[in-house]
């Protein structure tokens, strides 16, 4: 699979505590990407972050929060991605939607070991 040199980033928004038909919502729309045969999907979790309600959410020992912030990158053409984003939003509820152009410079298949012997 290729990707094109320019190419678009989309990138999402969720809480970890999110849900699609029983599932997390970050899992289904990474297997949702892959059925797309987008190039790839990554989660990311973070520790701390807020959105629109402003309400804090943390993974402090104090404040237990489980629903930490999720973000997931997607990365392809223009046109895969805005092909991407009328089944994406049916599964949306609150959340941030970004699209930004990227320059890609490596996308290849890594090998099974990190360095030749």
């Amino acid at each position: 699979m290729q990707i094109p040199t320019e190419a678009t980033l989309l990138r999402i928004f969720i809480g970890e505590s999110d849900k699609w038909k029983h599932k997390p919502l970050y899992e289904a729309i990474v297997l949702a990407a892959r059925a797309a045969h987008l190039a790839g999907a990554t989660v990311l979790r973070g520790p701390m972050g807020f959105g629109k309600s402003s309400r804090l959410h943390t993974a402090k020992i104090l404040r237990l929060s489980m629903d930490l912030p999720i973000v997931i990158e997607i990365v392809d053409s223009e046109e895969k991605i805005s092909a991407f984003l009328p089944p994406l939003e049916a599964m949306l509820g609150g959340t941030l939607v970004t699209l930004e152009k990227v320059k890609v410079i490596h996308y290849r298949a890594g090998s099974d070991s990190a360095a030749p012997a």
